[in-house]
C-alpha cells in the first residue's frame, strides 16, 4: 500500500432516504453499514459524511435536474420527509467529530466548496466508501482523480442497487485509473492506518 499521507475518509450519502423504505432505497447498504461504522469510528475527525439534499420543489433546480425531480417528485422536500436527508443514525451520532458535507448533485467538488476546505487541511488521499457505486460515489471518485488526489476505495465499504452495476463500476476503476486509485477492503486499511 505504500506511505500514506494526510488522508479523510469521504463516505458519500449514507442517509435515510436510502436506507429506509423509499423508492430510492438501496438494500445493500445495511451489508456496508458496518465497514463505515468501524473506520468512521476509528477516525471520527478524519470522517466527512456527505449528504445529498434534494431540492424542496422540482423547479427549484437547473436544466435536467428539473426533469430529474419531476419524476422523482415524491422524493423532494415538499414531499419527503425532513429527517430522511439526515444519516443513518449510527453514523449521525458521529458528528461532531466528523463532519457533514451537502450536495445537491452527485459529485461533491461541482459547487467549488469542498476541495478548498481538503486544500486547507492538507489532505492528498481520500479514502471512499458509501453508495452508490455507480452513482455518487463514481462521480466522488472521479472528481477527486480529476483533482490529483490519491483515492482509495473500500471496496467492502461501498454498494450499489444492483450487483451488476457495482462490480462494473469497480472494475472500470480498478482497470482504467489504476495508477490513481486503489481498491482495498477496510480490514486492509485499518490494519495499515487504523
Amino acid at each position: 500500500m505504500g506511505e500514506i499521507g494526510e488522508w479523510r475518509h469521504l463516505c458519500v450519502d449514507m442517509q435515510r432516504m436510502f436506507a429506509e423504505d423509499t423508492p430510492w432505497h438501496v438494500p445493500w447498504m445495511a451489508r456496508v453499514c458496518p465497514q463505515i461504522e468501524e473506520l468512521a469510528v476509528r477516525h471520527p475527525s478524519r470522517t466527512i459524511f456527505t449528504r445529498f439534499l434534494p431540492p424542496e420543489h422540482a423547479d427549484d433546480m437547473p436544466g435536467k435536474w428539473r426533469d430529474y425531480y419531476q419524476k422523482w417528485w415524491m422524493m423532494t422536500g415538499e414531499h419527503l420527509p425532513r429527517g430522511f436527508i439526515d444519516l443513518a443514525p449510527s453514523l449521525a451520532s458521529l458528528v461532531p467529530p466528523a463532519r457533514h458535507f451537502d450536495k445537491r448533485t452527485y459529485s461533491p467538488w461541482i459547487d467549488g466548496r469542498l476541495h478548498p476546505i481538503l486544500q486547507s487541511e492538507r489532505v492528498d488521499t481520500l479514502v471512499i466508501t458509501g453508495g452508490e457505486t455507480d452513482v455518487c460515489v463514481l462521480a466522488t471518485t472521479l472528481g477527486a482523480i480529476d483533482l490529483g488526489y490519491r483515492v482509495i476505495v473500500l471496496k467492502d465499504a461501498v454498494c450499489s442497487s444492483a450487483d451488476d452495476t457495482y462490480d462494473a463500476s469497480l472494475e472500470l476503476l480498478h482497470d482504467r485509473f489504476s495508477v490513481q486509485l486503489e481498491l482495498m477492503k477496510t480490514e486492509k486499511f485499518l490494519s495499515g492506518f487504523g
